[in-house]
């Protein structure tokens, strides 16, 4: 009985309040923060036991080597969702639902764009904190757009399918990850410091380049939709595609060379 009767209000909290619809977007975000916390915690507990390299690390490296799992994480979660919303899930179909794709949203997709924004808040955070270290301007740029657009399309529900559709560029991430570990513990030589780089070729031209592309033709198909937009949510559709593809495009060059400079080495 004095389970029951703390259970109920509990239970009465949580779907009253905090998943209320209208208090999605702010539990979301504080639900992102949260996990970002718990991964970089555990991430610092699993490495002092398990690589034997990590307690010889500088600090700083340190700090980067946990930092890195948050966005490893982040990007398999995002990356999942985004898959489901965009190529599985019926919410953004042009055939299953009526009214405009572009004004669609649902609790599920706004909660996940809400986790998204915790994860960029608490990454902007610490590459602001230790700066330039955990990256540059580039970085900082990268991050206040996609803020911007994943707020945006969170807190109004519009352009959600398009937010979700540069959110797959995630896919990228672990890869990038994955390759900047391997270097750290003196595996650069390695087949398997190899074998990463060319699926980091393989996601980043999918995910980053093609995917861009067909992300301008589907506005392209449904202009008359998204023109339906306000005009702030109709710059970011623009916007941020269009800069982020130049700076995925610039990246795309850098892998290509370094990809060409480890596969000459090894003739």
């Amino acid at each position: 009985m004095g389970i029951k009767s703390y259970q109920n209000p509990a239970e009465l909290l949580v779907k009253e309040y905090l998943l209320a619809d209208s208090f999605i977007p702010y539990t979301s975000i504080i639900c992102g923060i949260c996990a970002c916390k718990m991964v970089y915690d555990l991430t610092q507990l699993f490495s002092s036991v398990y690589f034997k390299s990590y307690p010889s690390l500088p600090k700083i490296q340190r700090t980067e080597w946990s930092n890195r799992s948050i966005s490893t994480f982040h990007a398999m979660f995002i990356t999942a969702m985004s898959l489901y919303f965009v190529f599985w899930s019926n919410l953004y179909s042009d055939n299953q639902y009526a009214g405009m794709v572009t004004f669609r949203s649902s609790a599920l997709s706004t909660f996940s764009l809400g986790a998204s924004v915790g994860y960029f808040l608490a990454d902007l955070g610490m590459i602001i904190w230790f700066y330039p270290s955990l990256g540059g301007m580039e970085y900082v740029l990268h991050h206040l757009l996609s803020l911007a657009a994943v707020a945006y399309s969170m807190l109004t529900g519009e352009g959600q399918l398009y937010t979700f559709m540069v959110l797959i560029s995630e896919t990228t991430t672990p890869g990038i990850n994955l390759r900047w570990y391997l270097d750290t513990v003196g595996m650069k030589r390695s087949k398997a410091y190899l074998v990463n780089g060319v699926v980091i070729f393989v996601a980043w031209l999918v995910a980053r380049v093609l995917l861009f592309m067909y992300l301008f033709y589907h506005i392209y198909l449904h202009y008359d939709q998204v023109k339906q937009m306000h005009s702030y949510g109709l710059l970011l559709i623009f916007v941020v595609p269009s800069v982020l593809s130049v700076m995925n495009l610039f990246w795309f060059g850098k892998i290509i060379r370094g990809l060409r400079k480890t596969l000459a080495k090894r003739q």
